[in-house]
């Protein structure tokens, strides 16, 4: 792989000195003149027919500009909140609008909104609103939904069951009638959330003149939110510009297009004023979606080996009272890819989508892997467990050796597996954990190591076999790389920045590839009126991927350009020309120099003379990149934990990456996305978890209930690099924006000490591992 001395280079974010300094501009940042603050009142109840809603008092509360309820949302606009993954497409899909019009399904939707002079007035006027409600039985529960007289969510469909499909390969029936021992096991997973620092917000300004639509809105993909608004108020997206502020966090919360959008969109339409509407923390856990609850039911076939030869089993998605933006796609993730890194024949897996009384499911960092890999891991474990062997010993024995490889949906490009596990392994033999371990053992401690195994599809596309999968957008990338006049560089790109550095990414790929300094390079994004086109935006790993191999092959062509303006300025042949820190040179002929500044100065301004007749001025190329396949990046994690035998504390003491995502831009930010994303599998595994009583309603409103872990709960980590690059990707690059929060949670179960213990749900609290330990010790 031809690379420079960019790539691959642990440089400085050059995001990191706004950031830190106090110059972003946040979505709360945006001031327009005459901006009204927009507030929302939402359900208190989770399942009723609302029977009226009187809204004089507040429409007449001073300062009050507007006041609107899901009636007159759904008069304003051309149609229902879309669904832009349809996966199944028999699947039932609820035509849901932005506020609530004659029935509220889950605790926390919409049913009115305010505009007033400021936010304080809009939320007083929220308490002058009378709704009536008639109250209905409430489905909160899977088992609930499913129960042969559970009420209906939607009067218009007759169960609560939305949609079936299935994904299989190979004979599963054979190879469960022909295994030596069949094993199964099923699983809870719980109701969590990205939680981002900021919270999500939106500032619309409808102009009544030309009827276009500007928008600041919170968004990590800013073309499907412009298409999508474009869907739902019923006006051509050229009228309609999106602009994304400096986000403080996504983790795919902000990749769903909500409610609140819409409903800012209609407040400034019918006041003729900015409107700015602004998430707040105790309704941010009900309003924005949720993710990852789902129950799998998973049985293997195997051999006395341990070759694992066919796979079969259910997985129930426990979606809300309204489906979100990704519709069931992170649970058809889920079942797609439990096989995981394993060469297993035979797969005939189920999903099955089920409507409860609970907050839209959406999009979280991971998107269905977490729960794959958690199934999978654990059953390799347990069969080593039943035979008597080492579980990597299985891992090895069923590892996929030959790529390409056709899994039950995606075709895997490349994998080095025994040699990433290997160097997991030898990075906990240099971190000394099991002499750690046996310490603690004399002491009395109980002190695990624990491992799993992972790989993840990257760089999302290509777009033709997104759209076959359910998705209503493609998947394609589009970036521009131009040189001004002075010879600095502009990359233009439609990804959104989030805190991942996907700008410094960027800088450094165009960069090294035109030969110029680091800080001649700036990146330009979150203005759909200016920034190239994004198909699907920031998520699924694919910044790197796809925006890094766009912008490489741009700057390519580009830099042709400029050696061959300087081959005619130089009189010499653009095969003898070297770039190097801006300058191109004759090789091996000192002091016959150009600098990228005087090639600008030809292309833009003194053209005669210095600008081939053949040449058009300017210096700029677009790339527009679809992949031919996906990317497939893959990790080994390891952790080394510590129980306490009388409370049920699990204490980490160390965690261990081993991962190969490619051709690596800059160790420094894959460490930090890698540990970032760790962080937030320490605590899916260990704390977070929404709540619900058992009416229905939601008990987690704050950080009190919603435990996140902090520093004092994240260990050392340490990250270990291999690089396989992909073939078909220019640069090599693959994705790794999600790849931290896959494999935690089994590592951490793995690493357990009580080998008994019989721990197929997360969290895993005190109390329930206090369980699960008296449980092991009562058999």
């Amino acid at each position: 792989m031809d690379v420079g001395g960019l790539i691959g280079a642990r440089v400085s974010r050059l995001e990191d000195v706004r950031l830190l300094t106090g110059r972003a501009q946040f979505i709360d940042d945006v001031r327009l003149p005459g901006t009204l603050e927009a507030a929302i009142l939402r359900s208190p109840v989770p399942h009723a027919r609302i029977r009226s809603i009187d809204v004089s008092a507040a429409a007449a509360l001073p300062g009050v500009s507007a006041v609107v309820t899901g009636a007159d949302v759904k008069a304003a606009v051309r149609g229902p909140q879309p669904v832009t993954w349809r996966t199944i497409p028999d699947m039932f899909y609820p035509r849901t609008y932005a506020l609530a019009v004659d029935k509220v399904t889950y605790p926390g939707q919409g049913v009115a909104a305010v505009a007033a002079k400021d936010r304080a007035v809009a939320e007083d006027a929220l308490e002058l609103i009378d709704v009536q409600y008639e109250e209905l039985p409430v489905v909160s529960t899977l088992e609930q939904a499913l129960a042969e007289d559970a009420p209906r969510l939607f009067d218009e469909w007759p169960s609560n069951v939305l949609g079936r499909t299935a994904v299989r390969k190979g004979d599963a029936a054979t190879a469960f009638a022909e295994a030596d021992l069949v094993l199964g096991a099923e699983f809870r997973f719980p109701r969590q959330m990205g939680t981002p620092l900021e919270t999500r917000g939106v500032v619309a300004t409808w102009d009544p003149f030309t009827e276009r639509l500007d928008v600041w809105l919170t968004t990590q993909a800013p073309n499907i939110a412009q298409a999508s608004f474009g869907e739902v108020l019923g006006l051509p997206v050229g009228k309609i510009r999106v602009r994304t502020p400096d986000l403080g966090g996504g983790f795919g919360n902000k990749f769903d297009f909500y409610g609140d959008e819409v409903v800012a969109c209609v407040l400034s339409r019918r006041t003729g004023k900015p409107v700015k509407l602004i998430e707040d923390r105790a309704e941010s856990f009900v309003a924005t979606v949720h993710s990852r609850e789902q129950k799998v039911d998973v049985e293997i076939a195997a051999r006395a080996d341990g070759t694992i030869t066919g796979m079969r089993g259910t997985v129930h998605g426990v979606l809300g009272g309204a489906l979100g933006t990704a519709g069931l796609g992170p649970c058809w993730v889920t079942a797609a890819s439990v096989t995981g890194p394993y060469d297993i024949a035979a797969l005939d897996m189920n999903l099955v989508g089920v409507a409860t009384n609970r907050s839209p499911y959406g999009s979280f960092r991971g998107y269905g892997l977490p729960k794959s890999n958690f199934v999978h891991e654990h059953m390799v474990e347990l069969l080593a467990k039943r035979l008597g062997m080492a579980a990597h010993d299985v891992r090895r024995k069923n590892f996929i050796k030959r790529f390409p490889y056709q899994s039950p949906v995606f075709v895997f490009d490349s994998g080095r597996y025994d040699e990433c596990l290997e160097l997991c392994l030898a990075a906990v033999r240099d971190a000394g954990w099991d002499r750690i371990r046996q310490q603690a053992r004399s002491r009395g401690a109980a002190v695990g190591i624990g491992y799993s195994f992972q790989n993840e599809v990257t760089g999302l596309g290509p777009s033709r076999i997104q759209n076959l999968a359910g998705s209503a957008h493609s998947g394609f990338d589009e970036e521009v790389v131009r040189i001004d006049s002075t010879g600095h560089v502009t990359v233009h790109t439609g990804l959104s920045a989030m805190g991942q550095g996907i700008h410094t990414a960027l800088a450094q790929v165009a960069a090294d590839t035109l030969g110029v300094p680091l800080d001649h390079v700036t990146v330009l994004s979150g203005d759909t009126d200016a920034s190239p086109y994004s198909g699907y935006g920031t998520g699924a790993s694919r910044g790197a991927p796809l925006g890094g191999a766009a912008v490489r092959t741009a700057a390519t062509r580009l830099k042709a350009k400029v050696l061959r303006i300087a081959g005619h300025i130089l009189e010499a042949s653009p095969d003898d020309l070297v770039i190097a820190d801006g300058v191109i040179a004759v090789r091996g002929v000192p002091g016959r120099t150009v600098t990228m500044a005087e090639i600008g100065d030809a292309a833009y301004r003194r053209l005669n003379g210095r600008l081939p007749e053949d040449e058009t001025p300017t210096l700029e190329e677009r790339e527009v990149y679809d992949p031919v396949n996906v990317a497939t990046a893959f990790a080994c994690t390891a952790v080394l934990a510590e129980v306490d035998r009388e409370t049920g504390v699990v204490t980490l003491l160390g965690y261990l990456i081993a991962h190969d995502c490619g051709t690596v831009i800059n160790p420094m930010i894959v460490d930090g996305q890698l540990h970032g994303g760790a962080a937030q599998a320490i605590g899916g595994a260990l704390y977070e978890e929404l709540v619900y009583d058992a009416d229905g309603r939601m008990r987690t409103r704050t950080f009190t209930d919603y435990l996140l872990p902090s520093a004092t709960e994240v260990p050392p980590m340490a990250v270990r690099h291999m690089a396989t690059p992909s073939e078909h990707i220019p640069g090599g690059f693959k994705g790794m924006g999600e790849s931290g929060v896959i494999g935690g949670g089994a590592a951490i179960v793995a690493a357990l000490p009580e080998h008994d213990l019989e721990i197929t749900s997360l969290p895993i609290t005190p109390p329930r591992l206090l369980a699960a330990m008296r449980k092991a010790t009562s058999r």
